[in-house]
């Protein structure tokens, strides 16, 4: 998961939100898209035309991990569950 935050950091993949836009809108990581979790599966294409490796992320977990496994069983397979927004963020700027 190193690897997949330099890439991150490095501007060479992908960081998206898939908290509601309102969640979205009041806080998130700087760089992240936002698709929220209902909208996944209508999303699919354009998910998979975003610059790889996708980090997942949402408030604590559940909804990245949701949203992984659904774009892993539709083939987009460089898919990692970032888990919570607070976390993530701290290891994207502290590392």
């Amino acid at each position: 998961m190193q690897k997949v935050i330099q890439q991150i950091k490095e501007k060479k993949g992908t960081l998206l939100d898939v908290r509601s836009q309102m969640e979205f809108e009041e806080n998130h990581i700087q760089g992240a898209i936002n698709i929220p979790l209902d909208t996944i599966e209508s999303q699919i294409k354009t998910i998979a035309e975003l610059p790889k490796p996708i980090v997942i992320y949402c408030l604590s977990g559940g909804r990245s991990g949701i949203a992984t496994s659904v774009l892993q069983q539709n083939g987009i397979t460089e898919t990692y569950n970032g888990g919570g927004i607070f976390t993530l963020n701290n290891i994207i700027n502290n590392n």
